[in-house]
């Protein structure tokens, strides 16, 4: 079953929602002679987006397409109707930033880790949320505290997060940590690769909550890789449903959650 998703937008929040469509044209990848995925053609829209399906499905396989951390043995994938081998690599995984499902933070303080994700943005990007263009000493200082403790904000931390040792925070306080990293970069789509999987019950309801306020309050695109029905449920409107590297179903979550049953 396969449908097109029409203008790409679904739930959208405010003006700066945009179609952020991808599409997968007869796109196979193999590894050490395995097709992992097995001519997958679908449309993923804007909004929030599932990728939904068992172990081994084929599910990390083609969130990593989306940011070209792998690339297709065939076939081709599009972002806003551009092929993706067209647009430079580094710029790409600035617009579409990668949540891994456990948390990889470095041995040092929070405001330390979230400033790598800074250094990553362009020129002129990094720190949009607060800094002062031309500050310097005292004055640069706060601004960056600033736009640190705004993007801590942003996935429900306070500012007393930012001397923290990363090492010493909770699973589910690190991969909070791991978002506000990506939203350095000003994304305008997060993949998120099981971002719960590690987390126990409270944890996972708190990254669900943030997640569901960047949509709701910046209108970021997500793509959600699970296989946790409920949690599709809670937080997506489209679903791409993988089974053993096939393109089992494409459409709304209803449709797809219903046909799959309980």
């Amino acid at each position: 079953m396969f449908h097109d998703a029409g203008n790409g937008q679904i739930g959208a929040t405010d003006g700066r929602a945009r179609p952020r469509r991808f599409e997968l044209r007869e796109v196979s990848v193999e590894r050490a002679g395995r097709l992992v995925l097995d001519d997958v053609s679908a449309t993923l829209p804007g909004g929030s987006v599932a990728v939904f399906g068992p172990s081994g499905a084929g599910k990390s396989t083609l969130l990593r397409l989306l940011n070209r951390l792998l690339e297709p043995s065939r076939g081709a994938v599009l972002y806003e109707g551009r092929d993706l081998r067209e647009i430079d690599p580094l710029e790409l995984r600035r617009r579409v930033a990668l949540v891994p499902q456990l948390p990889a933070l470095e041995p040092a303080t929070v405001a330390d880790n979230l400033r790598l994700g800074q250094r990553f943005a362009a020129v002129g990007r990094w720190l949009r949320w607060g800094r002062q263009v031309g500050a310097t000493g005292a004055d640069a200082a706060g601004a960056d505290r600033d736009a640190l403790a705004k993007l801590l904000a942003s996935v429900g931390l306070g500012p007393e997060y930012l001397a923290r040792q990363a090492e010493r925070l909770s699973v589910g306080e690190q991969q909070r940590v791991m978002i506000a990293r990506a939203l350095a970069l000003d994304p305008e789509v997060l993949l998120l690769d099981e971002p719960t999987a590690a987390l126990d019950a409270d944890s996972r309801r708190q990254v669900e909550q943030t997640l569901t306020r960047l949509r709701r309050e910046r209108g970021i695109a997500l793509v959600l890789v699970s296989h946790d029905r409920q949690q599709v449920a809670r937080l997506c409107e489209w679903v791409v449903e993988l089974d053993r590297g096939k393109l089992v179903a494409a459409g709304s979550c209803s449709e797809v959650l219903g046909r799959v049953g309980g």
